[in-house]
């Protein structure tokens, strides 16, 4: 077994100590603020791990079996929208389990990413995000907390939208590491 991919299965597992740049279990973290008519959210950081899951096997299915282990719901298997878009009614988590994509975090002219089979990014409510472009094995598995189910919002936020987001929960754990950290030490306040 590759020596990333065995880091990252038993940094999925919660398997190895969390100490900031040790492994690829740490996440990048990625504040962005409002861009125009994307909310995004300031306080609450975007989480992209490099190397979060396996990408031999199975992918989809292993990745699915981690969300679920963690407290995480799988809801579906495609990719990402090739348009501006944000979630007002859910966090979301992204497994890229194949191939790889350029993606537009934040709304236009914000973060471009390159992302590729093996890594997660974790994007709180009212985070935009856009596909620019991916192989054509590009494959993503899409997970939200328990109780949240995903909107699709193309525009500003309406007052209900803002109060929706204000209002989330916050997930009890992360859906790569289970309960200790790093969502539960990075997010912190739910601020819009």
């Amino acid at each position: 077994m590759e020596r990333r991919t065995f880091y990252a299965l038993m940094s999925a597992l919660g398997l190895l100590p969390v100490v900031e740049g040790a492994n690829p279990g740490n996440p990048e973290v990625l504040l962005l603020k409002r861009n125009g008519w994307m909310p995004n959210n300031e306080h609450l950081p975007v989480l992209l791990y490099r190397g979060g899951t396996p990408t031999t096997g199975d992918a989809a299915s292993t990745f699915e079996s981690i969300l679920r282990k963690n407290g995480w719901d799988p809801q579906w298997r495609n990719g990402v929208y090739p348009f501006h878009h944000y979630h007002s009614t859910a966090h979301e988590v992204l497994g890229f389990v194949k191939g790889s994509a350029r993606l537009i975090l934040g709304g236009e002219g914000a973060k471009e990413i390159t992302v590729k089979a093996g890594d997660v990014a974790l994007l709180p409510c009212g985070t935009g995000h856009c596909r620019v472009e991916a192989s054509s094995d590009f494959l993503v598995v899409g997970g939200y907390p328990p109780g949240q189910d995903w909107d699709l919002l193309r525009a500003a936020p309406s007052p209900e939208a803002v109060q929706r987001m204000r209002k989330l929960p916050f997930p009890e754990s992360d859906p790569i590491r289970g309960k200790s950290v790093p969502l539960t030490r990075l997010w912190t306040k739910q601020v819009l």
